[in-house]
Parts: structure tokens; sequence; C-alpha cells
């Protein structure tokens, strides 16, 4: 059993699924485990343990019984952030504006933040904010 693992709801499922089914494996090993570009369910793990998992937001919202709630409207702050500790911040980077993601902050080095760590930021194409980390 997954003992945590983040869900992203997306309104633009079958552009999200594309884009982190082209771009987690090379960014930490994970594989697809379930779903398809049809939605509205998709994850991906990491030796067996779930690491993403993409849930269609209007079918989410049917099942929570939200659905006549208003959508959040953008531009907010972000509320949350999908992690991923890679090898290479510069590669990943590439990897994930060459498959769609929208560039927020370039590579930089932080070592404000620990020793030799290095961030990138990005959104994927429902916006999501991504932080590609290596130390």
């Amino acid at each position: 059993m997954d003992a945590l693992h983040p869900r992203l709801l997306v309104s633009r499922f079958t552009e999200c699924f594309l884009f982190y089914d082209a771009v987690l494996p090379g960014l930490i090993g994970a594989i697809r485990a379930s779903g398809s570009a049809s939605g509205p369910y998709a994850h991906w793990d990491v030796d067996g343990q779930g690491v993403l998992v993409l849930f269609d937001r209007g079918a989410m919202a049917a099942v929570a019984r939200t659905a006549g709630l208003p959508a959040n409207t953008p531009p907010a702050q972000d509320s949350s952030m999908f992690v991923c500790r890679v090898t290479d911040v510069d590669t990943g980077l590439a990897l994930c504006l060459e498959h769609g993601a929208s560039l927020v902050a370039g590579s930089c080095d932080r070592p404000e933040w620990g020793p030799n760590l290095r961030t990138a930021h990005v959104r994927d194409p429902e916006g999501h904010l991504i932080e590609l980390q290596s130390y």
C-alpha cells in the first residue's frame, strides 16, 4: 500500500496525462501503472510505490458532490507543488519544456536552501507548479 501520493485534479486530463507520461520516466524513473489518455484516472509508480495520480476534476467533483462549487479562478498563488528530485536539473528542465511545460523559473543554484541544492520550476499543461531539484 502506498503511504502517500499526490493526486492532481485536472480539467485538461489528456494534455496532463501526455505530459506526465512523457516526463516522469526520465525525471524520476516512474512508470505508468494504470490509466490512459482517455481518463478519468491514471497513476505512476517508482519501485511499486505510487508517486503521482491524475484524476479528472469533474469526475472527482461528482464523487465528492462538489460540482456546484465555483472552480478556482487563476491567477492566484499556488496551494500545492509537485517536487521531483532529479539527477540533473538542467536535463529535467529541458525534458519538461520539450513536452509542453511552461517555464516559471530557470535552473538556479540555491546555497541558502542547502549545500549543492539546485532547482528549476515549471508548470504542467494544467498550470500545476513543479519543482525540479537536485542536491
